[in-house]
């Protein structure tokens, strides 16, 4: 850190311009927890947002500095410490981190953002997040926004959109001059209540279950210790009937989708890759507390889910115990850098803790938003997700499904992903052919 830096820093301390918080769990996890580099962009979550409405430059800085005096998270940045990294919380800033640029041709949006995308951070400096924003017209306008996961997760971006259209809202109102009103739970106070509730009994009756469930677990992939941290994303959806057919299904049989979807991708690994005894991480919103839902911030956990693939069982069957094993997995969700610890795993070049594939049924908000004279669309490009080997997120978009395939490429070609995605959608299918056949013969 240069002198000149540490002296603002200082100042910015000393006069209370900005204040320092322990890490929330969630934050420790991703510093502790995880085998990429903290200031590494495959820790970036990434969208575009449109926006269709008669907007200035200004106008825009004035919305996004509206949403920013909100939103702690969005003055946050990360200051080491002895005994680990701190939050450091700016009082307030005096404008938004917005760039502007006419939007190139549509081959090249992509990749323009994807310069965005990838540009690191000052996490010590802050902010923590980017947009820049391309005119195609008087009216037409692309954000292309890149947030560190440290202060935000999916569910923060639906925020951000609201929030937006909220601010621009005001300005057609004619209260421009007035702020947006203050959240009603910060995302440092959520961090405190949460290690007040985490006492040492909760933590250790937590520990002793997984323990116990985690006891013995197999890898599914090797290490990839000189992997570039970046994963491949293959966006899909299932074929046109099958999501229809999926949620009949969980229906019929009194499970939820999540665990009749987690049924069908722990049978196509096993089909795919031949192993019988599967760990997956999927993430939980954390955001009981209805406040915490219009809070930007990290809040997501993660929990880790075991399954046994018995090629004798029907499926009705696996997917009773697969509902079962999840519920009992959720009722003993712990934070997972606490976890970590308890079963006495740790990152390790190309590897992350516990488990190396994800599986999500993404349930968080992602608008699309009318309002007179302003529309506002957002789409997600990656999520944060790069430090897991294999990734699968479904995310229900009215009657359909979208599949989003993330892997790491030194493991596995599109070759490969689309067998898997082929098995998947061939097991779900057969399943809701015929629940009560055996998992041999549904694929």
């Amino acid at each position: 850190m240069s002198s000149e830096k540490r002296a603002r820093l200082k100042q910015w301390l000393e006069s209370g311009e900005a204040r320092l918080e322990p890490l929330a769990f969630p934050q420790r996890e991703l510093s502790e927890a995880t085998p990429v580099l903290l200031g590494d962009s495959a820790n970036h979550i990434c969208s575009l947002i449109t926006l269709h409405g008669r907007l200035t430059s200004q106008d825009c800085e004035n919305i996004m500095l509206r949403v920013v005096e909100r939103q702690e998270a969005l003055r946050t940045s990360l200051l080491p410490g002895r005994d680990g990294a701190l939050q450091m919380i700016r009082r307030s800033v005096s404008e938004p981190n917005l760039r502007f640029s006419d939007l190139p041709a549509t081959e090249e949006l992509e990749a323009r953002a994807q310069e965005v995308f990838r540009e690191p951070f000052d996490l010590v400096g802050g902010p923590l997040y980017r947009a820049e924003i391309m005119r195609r017209g008087p009216k037409d306008l692309v954000f292309a926004f890149s947030i560190h996961h440290a202060v935000a997760d999916g569910w923060s971006l639906g925020i951000l959109v609201r929030e937006l259209a909220h601010a621009y809202a005001q300005k057609l109102l004619g209260r421009w001059a007035k702020s947006l009103p203050p959240v009603a739970l910060t995302y440092s106070a959520w961090g405190a209540t949460e290690r007040a509730a985490w006492q040492p009994v909760e933590l250790e009756r937590c520990a002793a279950f997984w323990k116990t469930t985690l006891a013995g677990a197999s890898r599914l992939f090797p290490a990839q210790p000189d992997s570039p941290p970046g994963l491949d994303r293959w966006v899909t959806e299932l074929p046109e009937k099958l999501p229809g057919a999926v949620r009949a299904l969980a229906k019929r049989t009194g499970a939820t989708l999540f665990s009749t979807l987690l049924t069908a991708f722990q049978i196509a690994l096993w089909r795919w890759r031949g192993a019988e005894d599967i760990v997956v991480g999927t993430p939980v919103a954390n955001r009981q507390n209805p406040a915490a839902r219009e809070t930007i911030g990290y809040f997501a956990g993660v929990v880790p889910l075991r399954g046994q693939v018995e090629r004798d069982r029907t499926f009705a069957e696996s997917l009773r115990a697969a509902h079962e094993t999840s519920m009992d997995a959720f009722a003993h969700a712990m934070p997972f850098a606490e976890l970590m610890r308890a079963v006495g795993d740790a990152p390790a070049p190309g590897h992350h803790p516990v488990f190396d594939v994800r599986f999500a049924l993404q349930n968080h908000p992602v608008p699309d938003i009318t309002l007179p004279m302003l529309s506002a669309r957002l789409r997600m490009r990656s999520t944060g997700t790069a430090r897991f080997h294999l990734g699968c997120e479904i995310t229900e978009r009215g009657s359909a499904m979208e599949v989003v395939w993330l892997s790491r490429p030194s493991l596995f070609s599109r070759d490969d992903i689309a067998d898997l995605a082929r098995i998947f959608h061939a097991v779900l299918a057969g399943a809701c052919r015929s629940a009560e056949s055996r998992i041999l013969s549904i694929v």
